[in-house]
């Protein structure tokens, strides 16, 4: 999940990070009530899960309570990237002398965590990675030792000298904030060196890890239902492993490296028929019982733009037969809410039984298909049908 900045701002007060003052407002008249309790200039934030903010004009300075309020109602409503503008931070404008970079995040590729940090903030990090590799130093973290005072140093030896000893202070901070809270990414830009030497984090980006709500409650909180996917909030109602993608082929399958095979195929497919594609992942895992895949049928369903769906299993502890009386009991559970055609291949354990018990049923919206490729090509060709 990721945060808005001021919930990040928050993560990172919480847990000891120098950060501005600040609050959110929902209106422009909160706006101008934070700015005149801060009681200095403040600059007035758009709380949008995107970049570009800056550019797009969701970040401005107001100096009075009434430029705030004039400042936020512009503001507030804005469209960036898509997202709409809900909320602002109002925070105390600072006075910065430099800007630095800075972010923990789980490196997945090297299975360990990776520090990153540059004296050049401010910028688009991504770009500097790419144009000034050199300027971006990356520091593998060891996750059984962690950041300590030494690796802390190591870190903080990428920005001035006459930072380092503050900022390592920051950065082991920082960290201890990524580890509590179950993070996969905190990052900070601009870390910045005020006019009076303080290091604050101006700033800030964060990533939890989905799979260790179950120990924080807390972050149930911090979803926006107002920007969150209906679809995908059905879905986790369900406890469905569900992503919606944009395309008319609704796919089922049974784990995760399955379905990500089935995307690609159901692509490629799709392009021999006018180019459908994909509309969601959704990984039923081992137990496809009748419940589990109405569950997951429903969504797929309610989904305006799906006009087949693709049901692929491949028959492991669960055994096909137990997937075919799912996929039966699960049309019989969605009566007439199931409209739309499915192509279903099954394939491995006890997979003759299952086939025999499609077979039987001979739903008039099930279409078996025996191969992979074929039954992708079949879903694709009914999607197009059906557009």
């Amino acid at each position: 999940m990721d945060l808005y900045e001021h919930q990040a701002r928050d993560v990172f007060d919480a847990h000891g990070v120098p950060v501005p003052r600040g609050a959110v407002a929902d209106t422009a008249a909160d706006a101008a009530d934070r700015a005149r309790e801060l009681g200095t200039a403040v600059v007035v934030k758009a709380q949008v899960k995107t970049g570009g903010r800056g550019k797009a004009g969701g970040v401005k300075l107001a100096r009075t309570p009434e430029e705030a309020r004039a400042t936020a109602d512009a503001i507030l409503g804005m469209d960036i990237k898509g997202h709409t503008v809900h909320r602002v931070l109002v925070t105390e404008a600072s006075d910065i002398a430099e800007e630095y970079y800075l972010s923990f995040l789980l490196d997945r590729a090297n299975r360990t965590f990776l520090a990153m940090c540059s004296a050049e903030g401010g910028v688009e990090i991504e770009q500097l990675a790419v144009e000034r590799p050199e300027a971006l130093v990356k520091i593998p973290i060891n996750p059984l030792t962690g950041v300590d005072a030494a690796t802390a140093a190591q870190i903080a030896a990428a920005l001035p000298a006459q930072v380092t000893e503050r900022a390592a202070k920051v950065i082991a901070t920082l960290w201890d904030a990524f580890v509590a809270e179950d993070a996969t990414l905190v990052e900070v830009n601009p870390l910045v060196r005020t006019g009076r030497d303080e290091i604050v984090a101006l700033d800030g980006k964060v990533t939890l890890d989905d799979n260790a709500a179950f120990r924080h409650p807390g972050h149930a909180d911090l979803v926006d239902e107002r920007t969150e996917d209906p679809l995908e909030a059905k879905a986790k109602a369900k406890d469905l492993n569900y992503v919606k993608l944009d395309g008319e082929v609704g796919i089922i399958g049974n784990g995760a490296g399955l379905v990500m095979s089935t995307l690609d195929v159901v692509a490629y497919a799709g392009e021999k028929h006018g180019g459908v594609k994909p509309a969601n992942f959704l990984d039923i895992g081992g137990g496809a019982s009748a419940e589990v895949m109405a569950a997951g049928l429903d969504v797929i369903l309610g989904d305006p733009g799906v006009k087949s769906v693709f049901v692929n299993v491949f028959g492991g502890i669960t055994a096909c037969d137990a997937v075919a009386t799912g996929i039966v009991e699960a049309l019989k559970i969605l009566g007439e809410a199931a409209t739309k055609p499915l192509v279903v291949r099954l394939d491995g354990n006890n997979v003759v039984e299952g086939r025999r018990i499609l077979d039987e049923a001979n739903h008039p919206l099930v279409t078996q298909v025996g191969t992979m490729d074929d039954a992708a090509d079949k879903a694709a060709e009914l999607a197009a049908a059906g557009a």
